[in-house]
């Protein structure tokens, strides 16, 4: 793997041993016809607090607080966030205190999340607000870095899910290590399937797999949280904001978004991704959550049943097991 200059520069601060694996489903595949090769890169085996692709953002998110002096963490996502819980676990491992603004509507009293209690577990102060709204969310971690201020504390404040150049350059480094991989094992035309959310990893994968020139047929994002429209657009602007650190800015046309899965929207389990998460439980003893991995699933499955998708396909676990114990609304 050869790291561009721009992102080798970046403060790291190591939180991954090594590559997660990338295997063959081969059952999965057969059960579906055997048209497709499908494989899964298990960011859900990273080390720290039940795994996730966000620890690759972490790593030079959690680099850059140490280099600026900072003594604390603050971000923000709904109550199941990965992303916050993945935050809290990076913070214990750096010696940094957390705030975790969760944003909502609140489970029953005495209910919390299975994301949320490990956000507690290690040691994050957890602010609930039951808005969604984005302006009122960004305020509070505004008061909240304030207040951090006043205290005499100096805090790093990540964006919703870590995306932004600096955190997505770490998937860029996550799309060079698949690239080594695949040609490892001899594939050089696959096609790339990931959860889409805010929209960072796949950007970061997109431009990473563009540097390795992996003659690769695709990468979908299937939209697990917002429409096909606003994902586009934070895609674009985190691709205009990686070009500085790699050098290349990947074509808009690259940019494939499958927004068929999203249900009644993002949090909202559906029938498809319930199907998906029983599947690959039953046929690779692997599982996935129905907030986003499962939607991602169940996306994949849909365009090989059709024929959309054929020969070598990859699976993003980007992890997110907790989720499958959150308390969520009947599936669409």
């Amino acid at each position: 793997m050869i790291i561009p200059p721009g992102i080798a520069a970046l403060h790291r601060f190591g939180l991954i041993d090594g590559p997660s694996p990338l295997a063959p489903l081969r059952r999965l595949s057969e059960t579906l016809g055997g048209t497709a090769e499908i494989w899964i890169k298990r960011e859900d085996l990273l080390p720290l607090a039940f795994g996730g692709n966000k620890l690759r953002n972490l790593e030079l998110l959690v680099g850059a607080a140490l280099a600026e002096g900072a003594d604390s963490l603050i971000t923000s996502g709904r109550r199941w966030s990965n992303h916050c819980r993945l935050t809290a676990a990076a913070g214990a491992r750096a010696g940094l205190a957390v705030h975790l603004v969760l944003t909502g509507p609140p489970p029953p009293a005495g209910a919390e999340g299975p994301n949320q209690i490990l956000d507690e577990l290690l040691g994050a102060t957890v602010h609930v607000t039951a808005t969604d709204d984005r302006a009122q969310r960004a305020a509070l971690v505004e008061w909240v870095a304030a207040d951090e201020r006043a205290a005499g504390r100096r805090p790093f404040v990540i964006g919703v899910g870590g995306t932004g150049p600096i955190g997505a350059a770490g998937q860029v480094l996550a799309g060079l290590e698949l690239a080594d991989q695949l040609a490892d094992v001899g594939i050089g035309d696959a096609t790339v399937v990931l959860p889409s959310a805010t929209g960072g990893t796949h950007a970061g994968l997109l431009t990473g797999l563009a540097l390795a020139l992996l003659p690769l047929r695709a990468v979908i994002g299937i939209a697990v949280a917002s429409p096909a429209a606003e994902l586009r657009s934070a895609i674009d602007a985190t691709l205009d904001g990686l070009e500085p650190f790699v050098g290349l800015r990947v074509a808009p046309d690259a940019v494939v978004i499958d927004a068929d899965q999203l249900g009644t929207g993002y949090g909202r389990p559906t029938a498809a991704a319930d199907e998906a998460i029983r599947l690959l439980a039953r046929t690779e003893g692997i599982l996935v959550d129905p907030i986003y991995t499962a939607k991602a699933l169940a996306g994949l499955i849909a365009r090989v049943r059709d024929g959309r998708l054929r020969g070598p396909v990859v699976f993003w676990h980007a992890g997110g097991g907790p989720g499958l114990f959150e308390r969520l609304p009947p599936a669409d």
